[in-house]
């Protein structure tokens, strides 16, 4: 009766040990915390890379095409981002 008990010890051991665990974690990010991050994100985005003066035209007009400030502020981030601006 002893060796059937090692037996089926060394047999539950040998089944444990090649038993894998998977484990599933969820987020609780909501998606309207990514839908905002987004908007920043596509604003940013635009600002940095396309801006010609159309934000501040809102406050300035015309001349805001003409002094195209935001344009001058990010002009070697454009081109390291690798945004042509010419």
């Amino acid at each position: 009766m002893k060796r059937l008990s090692v037996t089926l010890n060394i047999l539950y051991l040998a089944k444990t040990m090649n038993q894998s665990q998977t484990t599933i974690t969820t987020s609780n990010v909501s998606k309207v915390a990514i839908a905002v991050l987004a908007l920043v994100f596509g604003f940013g985005l635009f600002v940095v890379g396309f801006d010609q003066g159309h934000i501040f035209s809102i406050v300035m007009g015309e001349q805001a095409f003409d002094e195209m400030l935001i344009h001058e502020l990010t002009h070697d981030m454009r081109h390291a981002a690798g945004f042509p601006c010419h």
